[in-house]
Parts: structure tokens; C-alpha cells; sequence
């Protein structure tokens, strides 16, 4: 459970034009998640090496499509991630410590940092808090969804005003990105105790538990704030315990946020560093990130790395210096400056810059399933998607409009994820031409 239903439900329900088309577009994301999590179930049990997507990728379409993968994950999509979730965390540390504003990029760095140290530590000793930040999620979310739903106010369902953004594509664009980062556990298939029962259980049964959570959480808001009140809200956990149980409520869900977001950061710094080890392995030009402490058995310098990057993320779109650096860049290659303000300030471009190229090889990665089915028809697979190919079509489909929903969206980004996307392709005949080099060295 991400932070998104914490901080954009307002934003989701502003783009549908009645709340029961809102609450229907989460029930629909949430069985379209489904559908994708039980082709992930079949790759993964069947491929279940660290590295999830580049895995299969790499075996559907060679060692170019992985390479452009993995660089894709670490120069814009999974540390846009960690960035913008760490603002998230950020915002409402901010609130509950009532530091000033300006102290939200220092918080934001102190959890890419303090995580990523964290983890270098080793999968034993990052596990214990994971766990604790997530049983504290849950008991706060179910807090949430108690408080709201006996609310007995006067909150009004009518609607006042027709939609005035984009519309329900991106409502769905943003309620998708919510369900966002079932995927990731396919990252970590290998670290996985009996995988054939553990992968497919943990991607179907968690799906549904967090659709069920995710539809009360809006009913709660709902029943609230009203319709018209969570199309105008920026923090609508915050302000729907506000309104039930006073500035004590409204502090104690800033929490509950902060915590959620905290667990999202912590559970992206440790899947995502093992796809750029694995990636590491494989590619000369980045196999300083393949080397693994034989203490703690983590990845070191992949950790490193992929902190380094969000911290520099986060820096260049949360400092006005930062920004000023972004857009004199662009204009180095002839592009516009990037319209901050479009997108509600600097840390939402993070999530908007890197949607396309996330959407992207998602349908890659959609495609690679049927290309895996034709080139490895002998393969055992413990786990078999149900109706095929219909499943597969279905999330290839989403995976289309998302697409295209999240490049219109982000249509003046473009430029921005464009050059570092586009240095992924010297970077990979770089990386091969050291390959041949390497491997006549002998010792080397």
C-alpha cells in the first residue's frame, strides 16, 4: 500500500464526474493489477532469478532490451520513485514535527540516505523494520477506514462542478500508480523461500487485500468530506481526521502517511538495488554494481549508486538551484524549460517525467510473455496464467493505454526523460565492447 490514496485521491476524484465512477475506477485498476500480477506469477516462478523484467527482456529480446532496461530503472524510473516517495514522506514529516517548509528536501534526503544505509546492512537486518512499518500501516489504515465510515456528518454526495482536468484517463493513469509496485516483486524471486507457492501468493493475495483497502480508504473519505470536499483536498487522509477526530487526528494519520511512505521508500531501495546488481553481473559498464558484500550478502555499491542518483533527484527538482540547473541543461540541447508549476511544483514531475518510460517496458514486458511462451515451449512453469492468452492481452491492453495516457500527460517532460533514456544506447555498445576484452583477460 503506497502513498498515493493518502495524497492524490483528491486529484483522482476531481478527473471523474460522480464519486460512484470514482470508486468504480478503483475496483476496475485494482482487477486489471490482477490480471498483470497473474502473468508476473508465471514469469517469475518460471524465471526466478533477481532482476525481475530485465530478466525477461533480456531472454525474449537479447541483451540490448535488458541493458536499456536496467539503465532506464536507475537513471529515471525506480529513483524517480524513491524520490517522489520520499518527498511524500517528507510533506507530512514536515507537518507532524512542525519544522518549516524548507526543511522538506533535508527529510526527503535523510530517508534515501538513512534507507540505503540501512540496507547495506544486510536482508536480516532490514527486514525487522519493514515488517514494523508495516504492521503500523496497517493498524493506522484500518484507524482510517473505522473513523471515516461512522463519521455522521452532513458530507454530501451531489455533485457541484463537472471535471475541469484531463479527465477519467488520468484518474486511471494515477489509481494505477497507486496499485503500482506489485511488479517489483519480481525483483526479488530468487531471495524467496519455496517460490513457486510464496511468488504467486504474495502477487494475487496482496492485490486483493489492497483493492479492498483501497476502495474502504475512498468510501471513508467520502463519507467525510463529501464529494466536492475531496475533489479539493491536497491531503485528504489528513483532513478527513480532522474532521472526525480533531487536530489529534489529523497529526496521528500525518503519521500513519509518513510511515507509509517510509515503507514504499525502504521496499523500492531494496528490490530495485538487486535488479541493478543483476544487471551489474551482466554488463561490464556497470559491474561495480554486481559486487555483493560477502558480510552482510547485499549489494553494496548498487545501493550506493542508486542512493547517489534519487539523492541527486530530489536535489535537482526540490532546490531552486537545482531547477535553475535542469533548465539550463535542456537548453544546452535546444528544449524548453520544464514547466514546474504544471505539476503542482518540482517533486510531482518526478512521477510525471518518468510514467512513460515506466508504461513502456511494462508492455515490453507484456510482449516478452508471449515471446517466452514461443521460444520456451518445454520449460517447466509452476505456475500458469489462467485463460491464456486472454490474461496477457488484457494487460497488454492496459499497458497501451497507459502509454499513451502518460505520454499525453507528460507531453512537455518529454525532452527531459528523453536525453538520459536516450545515453542508454552508447552506454550499451560501451558496454560490449569492454565484454570481449574482459573476457580474454584471464584474472581479469
Amino acid at each position: 500500500i503506497g502513498s498515493t490514496v493518502f495524497k492524490l485521491s483528491g486529484l483522482i476524484f476531481a478527473n471523474v464526474p460522480d464519486p460512484w465512477t470514482g470508486l468504480a475506477l478503483w475496483i476496475v485498476c485494482g482487477g486489471l493489477s490482477f490480471v498483470g500480477a497473474l502473468c508476473y506469477a508465471e514469469l517469475a516462478t518460471t524465471y526466478p532469478r533477481l532482476g525481475g523484467e530485465y530478466n525477461y527482456l533480456s531472454r525474449a529480446f537479447g541483451r540490448p532490451a535488458g541493458f536499456l532496461f536496467g539503465w532506464a530503472q536507475l537513471a529515471i524510473i525506480q529513483t524517480g520513485s524513491i524520490g517522489f516517495l520520499s518527498y511524500v514522506f517528507a510533506e507530512f514529516a514536515v507537518n507532524v514535527f512542525g519544522a518549516d517548509k524548507s526543511m522538506v528536501v533535508w527529510f526527503a534526503l535523510g530517508a534515501v540516505i538513512g534507507l540505503s544505509g540501512l540496507n547495506c546492512l544486510g536482508i536480516r537486518r532490514c527486514k525487522r523494520p519493514q515488517n514494523l512499518l508495516s504492521a503500523a500501516k496497517a493498524i493506522g489504515i484500518l484507524m482510517l477506514i473505522v473513523g471515516g465510515l461512522s463519521a455522521t456528518g452532513s458530507a454530501s454526495l451531489e455533485v457541484v462542478k463537472p471535471v475541469e482536468g484531463p479527465g477519467w484517463s488520468l484518474a486511471m493513469i494515477l489509481i494505477l500508480y497507486a496499485y503500482g509496485g506489485w511488479n517489483d516483486a519480481a525483483f526479488v524471486a530468487a531471495d524467496l523461500r519455496d517460490r513457486q507457492r510464496n511468488i504467486p501468493r504474495a502477487l494475487l493475495l496482496g492485490i486483493g487485500i489492497i483493492t479492498a483497502c483501497y476502495v474502504l480508504l475512498n468510501a471513508a473519505y467520502l463519507a467525510t468530506l463529501g464529494f466536492e470536499g475531496l475533489r479539493t483536498s491536497f491531503q485528504p487522509a489528513s483532513d478527513a481526521m480532522a474532521k472526525v477526530f480533531g487536530p489529534v487526528g489529523e497529526r496521528a494519520i500525518s503519521l500513519l502517511v509518513m510511515i507509509s511512505a517510509l515503507g514504499s521508500v525502504n521496499g523500492l531501495v531494496f528490490s530495485v538495488a538487486r535488479l541493478h546488481a543483476t544487471v551489474g553481473a551482466d554488463h561490464p559498464v556497470f559491474s561495480l554494481l554486481g559486487r555483493w558484500s560477502s558480510k552482510s550478502q547485499a549489494p553494496i555499491w548498487s545501493l550506493l549508486v542508486q542512493g547517489i542518483v534519487a539523492s541527486a533527484m530530489i536535489l535537482c527538482v526540490g532546490a531552486e538551484g537545482g531547477r535553475q540547473l535542469v533548465d539550463a541543461g535542456l537548453k544546452v540541447f535546444g528544449a524548453s524549460a520544464v514547466p514546474w508549476q504544471q505539476y503542482n511544483g518540482g517533486f510531482d514531475t518526478l512521477f510525471a517525467a518518468s510514467a512513460p518510460i515506466f508504461w513502456l517496458f511494462f508492455l515490453a514486458t507484456g510482449l516478452a510473455y508471449f515471446v517466452l511462451r514461443w521460444k520456451d515451449p518445454e520449460i517447466e512453469r509452476p505456475f500458469r496464467t489462467p485463460l491464456f492468452p486472454l490474461c496477457p492481452l488484457i494487460f497488454c491492453g492496459m499497458c497501451v493505454f497507459g502509454l499513451h495516457s502518460a505520454t499525453m500527460y507528460a507531453l512537455p517532460l518529454l525532452p527531459l526523460i528523453a536525453v538520459p533514456f536516450i545515453m542508454g544506447l552508447p552506454l550499451y555498445l560501451v558496454s560490449e565492447w569492454l565484454r570481449p576484452r574482459k573476457s580474454s583477460g584471464g584474472a581479469a
